[in-house]
């Protein structure tokens, strides 16, 4: 007999509700879930095929130890102690920075944070290495010094924008809003509406676009700087908003007035009337900027995110409907992190500071492999695929093999997992209590708590009580009075009472809150997961208080327990908190209110963002002539989530995507096998011709060379990106690699 659930999707970011109908414990059928009120039933084929993320045969049912070349069943108990040990002597013998956790919750699964975190914290190190600085870092940045705090940022008010400008971003495809298909249909349909996109590629969102520029590979920041020059040049920049809503505005003029955009735009391979009528229209009507990882992994990282936030701030879009508007969360993505800051920990190698309180992945290679005496011996992977998702994979598996201690705890054995000395298996986002924090909507602030829809087999935990377990065996846990325990048993009402008297009479509680209420709500929960919301939803800072107030939920000591069972008894996710749209602007953190235009670390990168330093910047390389485009949002590709290839049977799911005339020049047909060669490695693929590619410009996408069941599918891009081939803050240039390609002979 089969049953109906209300979940939601842990693939992309978006998390798009879901309405799974299991039989005899596994997924037999999905669809959307109409009654979840941020997706309203919208749902895309990666959401449709969860089965294959949930049952695959790479599942793990039991910790393992490799022993030797191959691994072995151990139980529990034995993993948890012998892993304990371990750790406790490195990080005895050389110290705090000897460790590094890499995790985070990834797309779907962001509880188990909470618990990773301590437990780093709890061993004394700060390294938290996390995809938000595989792609992030130069915004994140940028963000903390234009509004104050690295946490909060502007996305685009879809629904109320009468103009969305679009570079680097394939919402059609990638989604990163909520319904990003629709939305973006939508706008391109309304007569009264314009979708402009600025892209080297055909992609699938330029092809629906109103307007379809095809901008030279690498040049964003360059047309973003000519952009605002034309603003201010034809005096179209909002000067009431500037002058109450901004400032460093005289400081950073200058910048632009005196720029040639003529030539800038004449490098872009871009036409100047066209460009200066797109920046009329951006700077008189209700419009928006939305950028992606077209910009974030590319030449000039820092300076575009910079750019894009100047452009919105003269033109007055920044905080207002229909511009890009601070979304609310119930849990920030990360902390704030000041470089500038004497206590700032920095990478002992590289030198990197944290961003949002984590550090590169591109880095940890290097502080792995270094002689220095701090350098990094023991690694913890929770719910990452480092040797498939980050730049890289040789020089990973060379910094790999040379830990102390690499453990992974994970659902499956990935190409991580397998490198591993342990293994340790946790429940999927299906067999769980878990969620996300993912500030995607405005002015509601949504929420969902899946729950387990799915019997684990075999011994796999929920990832926090995995490292509630090692925090245990670590001593990082103050001892706990039986009457918390009994006072769990009992109600919320006496818990909480007797959980504060606890916190007041142990100093250490506090360090240790997620540990403590795992081990005792949790146990009365069936979940240390669940247990964790319960905490968070009772210290809630003020202004998400504010805003749940006018979502409806009642001022005072009980919003907290009222939110948790509201939650609870939604499975379909709820709003939890509304915005109030007109007080947007309140969000920003600087010292004045205002949104600061003067970074001056970047100033002269900025200076020399000319049409004479980019033509040479960018001039051919004859051993790498083409430009390689490491990754690619697409309906195939779920990061490394998706390991059964059988959801994509039939497809062309992984191709180098070349134009035309350059295949010509090479004597190569669709179909047909090359050789791509960059400096840090060659792959063998198969040629995709079509309309889609740039001339000069390659696309190979990412989350394949995954190995399942035995056997390798697709090609591993991360074979091709150099970890060294970053910016100054750590972000790797994966859309700007430069490659040669080679016809390979059919005989070989």
């Amino acid at each position: 007999m089969s049953t109906i659930h209300k979940t939601g999707c842990v693939l992309c970011a978006q998390n798009c509700g879901l309405e799974v109908e299991v039989e005899d414990n596994r997924i037999v059928k999905v669809k959307g879930d109409k009654s979840n009120v941020k997706s309203e039933g919208y749902v895309c084929r990666k959401g449709m095929n969860i089965a294959y993320h949930q049952h695959n045969a790479d599942r793990l049912k039991y910790p393992l130890k490799k022993v030797g070349d191959k691994f072995e069943r151990i139980s529990w108990e034995q993993a948890i102690d012998e892993i304990a040990a371990k750790l406790k002597d490195i990080v005895g013998k050389y110290g705090p920075k000897s460790f590094a956790y890499m995790g985070g919750g990834g797309q779907g699964c962001h509880f188990e944070a909470a618990f990773g975190v301590r437990l780093m914290r709890g061993l004394g190190s700060r390294y938290h290495y996390s995809a938000v600085t595989q792609e992030f870092s130069g915004m994140f940045w940028t963000f903390g010094r234009m509004f104050g705090r690295q946490p909060v940022f502007p996305e685009i008010d879809s629904h109320e924008t009468h103009y969305l400008l679009v570079f680097g971003w394939n919402g059609m495809e990638s989604n990163q809003i909520p319904q990003a298909a629709k939305e973006l249909q939508r706008i391109a349909k309304d007569p009264e509406k314009m979708l402009v996109v600025i892209d080297p590629r055909l992609s699938e969102t330029a092809k629906i676009a109103n307007q379809h520029l095809r901008i030279r590979p690498g040049t964003d920041a360059l047309l973003m700087r000519a952009m605002i020059a034309i603003i201010l040049q034809e005096g179209w920049e909002n000067k009431d908003y500037i002058a109450q809503h901004t400032s460093g505005f005289d400081e950073i003029k200058n910048l632009f007035t005196n720029f040639d955009v003529r030539a800038a735009v004449k490098t872009c391979n871009l036409d100047y009337d066209q460009i200066r009528e797109i920046c009329r229209q951006f700077a008189t009507r209700k419009s928006c900027l939305r950028y992606d990882l077209g910009l974030l992994m590319n030449r000039h990282s820092a300076v575009s995110s910079y750019l894009a936030n100047i452009l919105l701030a003269v033109c007055g879009r920044i905080g207002v409907r229909g511009g890009n508007v601070f979304h609310g969360v119930l849990m920030p993505l990360g902390s704030h992190s000041d470089e500038r800051d004497p206590k700032a920990v920095r990478t002992v190698t590289t030198n990197f500071p944290p961003v949002m309180g984590y550090y590169p992945p591109n880095a940890i290679q290097e502080e792995i492999l270094s002689d220095h005496p701090e350098r990094i011996r023991a690694v913890y992977v929770c719910g990452a695929n480092p040797l498939r998702s980050y730049a890289d994979t040789t020089a990973y598996e060379q910094a790999f093999k040379r830990l102390d201690l690499l453990v992974t705890a994970e659902m499956v054995m990935s190409e991580t997992a397998a490198l591993s000395h342990y293994v340790l298996p946790s429940r999927s986002g299906y067999e769980s209590w878990d969620g996300t924090f993912f500030p995607m909507t405005f002015p509601g602030i949504h929420f969902q708590m899946r729950r387990p829809i799915v019997e684990p087999e075999g011994e796999p935990l929920e990832l926090g009580e995995i490292h509630l377990r090692l925090a245990d065996k670590l001593g990082l846990i103050p001892p706990i009075p039986e009457k918390l325990y009994k006072a769990a048993e009992e109600s919320h009402a006496a818990f909480g009472q007797a959980l504060m008297e606890y916190a007041m009479a142990e100093p250490q509680a506090m360090k240790a809150m997620p540990f403590v209420l795992g081990k005792t709500l949790g146990k009365a929960m069936g979940s240390v997961h669940r247990a964790a919301l319960w905490g968070m939803l009772q210290t809630v800072p003020k202004p998400f208080r504010k805003n749940a107030a006018r979502a409806g939920f009642t001022p005072g000591m009980e919003m907290g327990e009222e939110l948790f069972q509201k939650i609870i008894d939604h499975p379909e996710g709820i709003w939890i908190g509304l915005m109030d749209p007109v007080e947007n602007l309140a969000n920003v953190r600087t010292e004045d209110g205002k949104i600061n235009l003067v970074i001056p670390e970047l100033r002269a990168e900025l200076e020399n963002l000319d049409s004479e330093h980019e033509e040479v910047e960018l001039a051919p390389d004859p051993a790498y002539p083409f430009i390689l485009m490491a990754g690619r949002h697409f309906k195939m590709n779920a990061t490394t989530l998706m390991r059964n290839p059988a959801w994509n049977e039939g497809k062309r799911y992984s191709t180098c995507m070349m134009h035309a005339e350059d295949a010509a020049a090479l004597g190569v047909k669709d179909g047909q096998m090359v050789r791509v060669t960059t400096e840090a490695g060659s792959v063998e693929i198969e040629v995709e011709v079509t309309e889609m590619a740039h001339k000069g410009h390659v696309v190979i996408p990412h989350g394949f060379g995954l190995i399942y069941d035995g056997k390798a599918y697709g090609v591993n891009v991360n074979r091709l990106t150099k970890n060294t081939n970053r910016d100054w803050i750590g972000t790797p240039m994966h859309r700007f690699v430069r490659c040669r390609i080679e016809a390979v002979s059919r005989n070989n």
